[in-house]
Parts: structure tokens; sequence; C-alpha cells
């Protein structure tokens, strides 16, 4: 029997028509996700325009999404074990693209938020079934070579997520990024139809943790309210103050919810380990600076150095381009001198990368002042990603790997979701000097290097406490590119990433 209750019989192979058709579905229903997070980026300055929209305004397009899925992310695979992951999954898929529609008829900014934390919702719903259902749904010895496919046109997915937005929002309208979702979501739909459809036998029984998923996504929600509001309304507005205390409690709620559940979402005794715990605490310090640059990135591109948005998108390219070639022998290194050094040297050269980034400000060269700084940052992550992959799982052991990707997962996606609100405010970006280059190039300037510092703080952090996993992989976990977030090995603790 299958892990998953599956009979080895019914399992697909990899060379079949179905095994291509439930690769097809899995590749397109989470490329969706991946391609949403990087094409929306390239397209702020244009929504703006379009909306008068200040910065607070474009922070909330980026996080309202982010919010949904980093706070639904563990509840979505859940379900997927109790439910049926092909049912979740399409349930996911669909509604990402409705969510879609309503983004791409939004009539003020304030309903394209709104309709981008309904986007969240299906993101969480669809991106942890992908990989479990190939898990689950895949022959034994097919496994290995189905995972490896999803990640690499998973990663080409990602590579040309900003060209196309950045050619979509230079021919047509920024709104046709929303709308290419819609023929993508019909083909996963139908193609899913030739799923199997598999759940976890060991949950079945076992009640869901809603206490606990409502109590992160409230949190996340309130802390995140008052860091990007806090711009706009201060510190003293009792709005700001009310719910960033309610997030708070929220979140620590949470922790006492999840220390007494039987069943939890996030088992917290995993935490004593004290090497998952320091990969996790690097996971979110490097992150979040990843995800602050690539918030600031587009536009500066765009309103400081005068860049169209398809030249906007097609910068970042080479980024995805040197991770897809470097991650796997990065991985394969690591398993032979250990992580410690590629952890932390990674960060540190990525660091550099986006220091370099200081030299982008108005006319820009390409060639001179982007192109060096993208290669080395991403020579960095290259370096980086592989190597904390394998210590995660190795780290939690291999019972326990599932879980322990999906946590470390949802992490790097809180610090993408707490960056984006609090490192505009660090650096003095406010209001709309988005729309005044001087005054958006000096917040940049400020920015960049806050991110830098803290891309090389994980780097130091980890040369202190990352040490060689007992029991690690002898061969490197699938990575992804960094450029959308991190690494989107999801599986629920039924489908253990394989490593």
């Amino acid at each position: 029997m299958a892990e998953a209750g599956l009979p080895r019989a019914e399992m697909v192979r990899y060379r079949s028509a179905r095994g291509r058709l439930v690769l097809l579905a899995t590749v397109l229903g989470s490329g969706m996700a991946f391609l949403d997070a990087t094409v929306v980026s390239i397209a702020l300055p244009s929504i703006g325009e379009d909306f008068d929209a200040s910065l607070t305004d474009l922070q909330w397009t980026v996080n309202a999404y982010a919010l949904t899925l980093a706070g639904l992310i563990l509840i979505g695979g859940s379900l997927g074990d109790h439910l049926g992951r092909r049912r979740v999954f399409v349930w996911g898929v669909v509604w990402f693209a409705l969510a879609s529609l309503l983004c791409a008829i939004a009539p003020t900014v304030e309903t394209l938020i709104a309709a981008r934390a309904i986007q969240g919702v299906g993101a969480a719903l669809l991106t942890p079934g992908s990989l479990a259902i190939l898990e689950a749904t895949f022959q034994p010895e097919d496994r290995g070579s189905a995972i490896g496919a999803w990640s690499g046109l998973a990663g080409i997915s990602t590579a040309i997520g900003p060209f196309l937005g950045g050619y979509l929002v230079e021919a047509v309208s920024w709104r046709l990024i929303f709308i290419i979702n819609l023929p993508l979501a019909a083909v996963v739909v139908w193609a899913a139809r030739s799923i199997p459809e598999t759940s976890n036998p060991e949950v079945r029984g076992q009640r869901l943790d809603i206490a606990g998923a409502a109590l992160t996504a409230f949190g996340l929600a309130g802390v995140t309210y008052a860091l990007t509001e806090s711009e706009r309304s201060s510190w003293t507005d009792p709005t700001v103050v009310t719910l960033g205390l309610l997030g708070v409690a929220s979140l620590g709620a949470f922790l006492a919810v999840e220390a007494r559940g039987t069943h939890p979402m996030v088992p917290l005794d995993i935490f004593e380990n004290r090497l998952f715990s320091a990969a996790n605490a690097m996971t979110f310090i490097v992150y979040a600076a990843l995800a602050g640059a690539l918030f600031l990135l587009p536009i500066q591109l765009q309103q400081v150095a005068g860049y169209s948005p398809l030249q906007a998108g097609s910068a970042l390219i080479p980024l995805t381009v040197v991770m897809l070639l470097l991650s796997a022998r990065a991985g394969r290194l690591s398993q032979r001198i250990g992580p410690r050094l590629p952890m932390g040297l990674g960060p540190i050269i990525a660091g550099c990368g986006l220091a370099l980034l200081t030299r982008v400000g108005p006319d820009a060269s390409y060639v001179a002042d982007v192109l060096p700084a993208v290669l080395v940052f991403g020579l960095g992550l290259s370096v980086t990603v592989a190597p904390l992959n394998v210590t995660v799982l190795g780290a939690a052991g291999e019972e326990r790997a599932g879980i322990a990707s999906a946590i470390n997962n949802a992490v790097a996606r809180v610090a993408a979701l707490l960056a984006v609100a609090v490192i505009p405010l660090a650096a003095g970006i406010s209001g709309d000097d988005y729309l005044v280059p001087e005054a958006f190039d000096e917040g940049f300037q400020k920015g960049v290097i806050i991110c830098a510092v803290a891309c090389a703080a994980g780097g130091v952090f980890a040369l202190i406490t990352i040490r060689r996993p007992e029991g690690a992989p002898r061969e490197p976990a699938p990575v992804h590119c960094g450029i959308s977030g991190p690494p989107p090995q999801i599986p629920t603790e039924a489908s253990p990433a394989r490593g």
C-alpha cells in the first residue's frame, strides 16, 4: 500500500499518458501561484498610477495575498490529508481563478486588495497539494523523476514570470496578469481528472486545528496592519494600536493552543531541536532581506532608472537562471562538506549582491550596474537554498520531514510578509514617494543596505549555529529558485519531502 492508502497497482507511471497529465496539472496549478508572486511586483507602478494609490496601498497589494497564504498554508495541507488531496487541490485552483478574475476587474485599489486576499486563500489550498499528489500518486521508483520534473518546470515558470508580467503590463494592461490565470486554471481542472484521489488514513477521526489556523491568520493580520498602516496613520492611532496588540495576543494564544492541542498544526516540540530552530531563524532573516529587496527593486528600475515594465521584468531573469544552474551543485557540495559553510557564506555573498544594488540609480546601465548585482545575489542564494533544505529535513528526521518542510516554508513566507511591511518604513519611504524619483531613490538606497546587512547577518548567524545534521540525506532535497519566495516543497506530514 502507498503511504496515503493508494494501492500500488493504481499508482501511475512517470512515462504514461496518465502520468503526464498528473504532472501537467500539478505543474500548471502550482505554477499559477509562482507566476502570481513574481508578476505582480513588476505591475506595481502601473497599478499605483491607475488607481492613484499610495505606497501603503501597493504594500497591501502584495501583502494581502501573502497574508492569507502564510496564515492558511499549513491548514491547506491538513485539509488535503483529511478530505482528499485532489479535491482540495482542484478547489484551490478554481478559487484562485475566480479570485484572479476579481483582481482583473477591480474598480478600486481597495477592491484589488480584497481580491488579492481571497486569491491567497486559493493559493493556500492548492500549493501544498501539488507535491503531495506527486508523492502519493506515482510509483515509488518514478517519484524522483516526477518531483525533479516538477521542480524544473516550476523553475521555468518562475523564470519567465517577470518577463511575461512586464510584457503584458507594457503591451496591454496590468489586468491581463490576472486574466491569464483563467485559461491555465481550466487546463488544470481538465487534467486533474487523471489524478487518483488520495488522503491520509492516519488522520481519519482527528480534528482539524481550526483554532490554530484562525489565531495564526488573525495574529499575522493584526501585526501586519499595524506595521503597514503606522506610516499613514501613525503609531498613536487607536486602530493601529488596538489591532497590533490583538495581533500579538493572537500569536501568543496560538502558541498556547499548539502546546496543549492533541493534534496541533505546528507541533512545537520540533523546535526543541536546536539545529532545526537555528535553520528556521536563519530562513526568517535571509528571506526577509530577499523579499524586501525584491519589493523595492522593480519600482526603482521603473520609477528612477527609467526602465519599461518589460525591461524591469527581464532584469531579474539572470537571477533565476543562476539558481537553476547552480542550486543542485550547491546541494551536492553541502552533502560532502556539511551545510555550515554554504549556509554561512551564501547569505554573505547574497548580501554583497544586495549592496551592489546601490549602484542602481537614475539612468542606470543594465550591464554595468544591474547585472553584476543580480549575478552576485543569485550566486549567494544558489549556495544557500539547497543546503538549507537539507539541513531542515535532516534536523527533523525522516518521519517528520513533511511538517518540517511545511514549517520552514511558512516561516519564509511570514518573513516576506513582515519585510514588505517594515523595510519601506525603516528606509523612510512613505506616501507618494514612489511617484517622486528623487525621494524614492534615497529610500531605496537605505532599504537595500538594510536588506544587505540583514542577509549577511543571517550568514554570520549560520556560521555560529549550524552544524551537519545527524542522518542528513545523501542526496540534496529538491530546490527551487528563491525569486518568488522559499523553495516550494510543501508536502503534508503524511507525504514527506523527497530528500
